[in-house]
């Protein structure tokens, strides 16, 4: 069983491509590996107001950036290297998201916490779903071991939220910067837009008892 630790935060496209990648890597490459994937939350915008902030805005307030498609140009290039069809201006908004990182936590006792992650991130992504909203993430956990109360309940507890929260930030003391964050086996780590090769690559060296890199 090899355990990989992924650090990542539902809004960043980095992080899709990530999951998208790694679920690849595992099963064309390693079909018949155990893999146990720990999920930990990173709080990119943990101040954005529930009615959520539009990216183009976003992107010119706090980087300059005047063409929002052209932004978007690299990540949706490099998604379609790994068959994935990446569209960002299908979701031009970016909404909190303590309460979807709260649910993933909760699916961790449930044995789901991948699966219902990968799903919320499509959510998001390829369906333009607003994913602070209780209904629709009642409605995605349903398929992953939770009833909807249950899950209405979770994503609406202010308990569940801050846990959230003080996982980021202690995430972030620890050092994770760029994400998505992998840790291999507890030891060897690497973060960004890597790809299938070295996330591939990660995964025969934490196999083989590698160190961090």
């Amino acid at each position: 069983m090899l355990q990989i630790d992924l650090y990542t935060e539902i809004s960043c496209p980095w992080c899709m491509i990530g999951l998208h990648r790694l679920d690849k890597v595992l099963m064309e490459r390693f079909p018949d590996l155990a893999a146990d994937i720990r999920h930990h939350p990173v709080l990119l915008l943990p101040e954005t107001p529930e009615a959520g902030l539009f990216i183009p805005d976003l992107l010119r307030a706090r980087y300059g950036v005047t063409d929002a498609k052209a932004a978007f140009a690299r990540p949706e290039a490099e998604a379609r290297l790994s068959g994935l069809d990446l569209d960002l201006t299908r979701q031009l908004w970016a909404y909190p998201t303590q309460r979807a990182h709260a649910l993933v936590l909760a699916a961790r006792e449930k044995g789901t916490q991948h699966r219902l992650a990968v799903a919320i991130s499509k959510a998001y992504f390829l369906g333009a779903m607003n994913v602070a909203d209780v209904d629709v993430l009642a409605d995605i956990a349903v398929d992953y071991g939770f009833d909807r109360a249950e899950a209405g309940a979770i994503a609406r507890d202010p308990a569940r939220q801050k846990r959230v929260e003080q996982e980021a930030a202690r995430a972030a003391a620890a050092g994770v910067r760029a994400v998505p964050h992998f840790v291999f086996a507890g030891r060897l780590a690497i973060n960004g837009g890597r790809s299938e090769d070295e996330i591939a690559a990660s995964v025969r060296d934490a196999l083989r008892g590698g160190t961090q890199s």
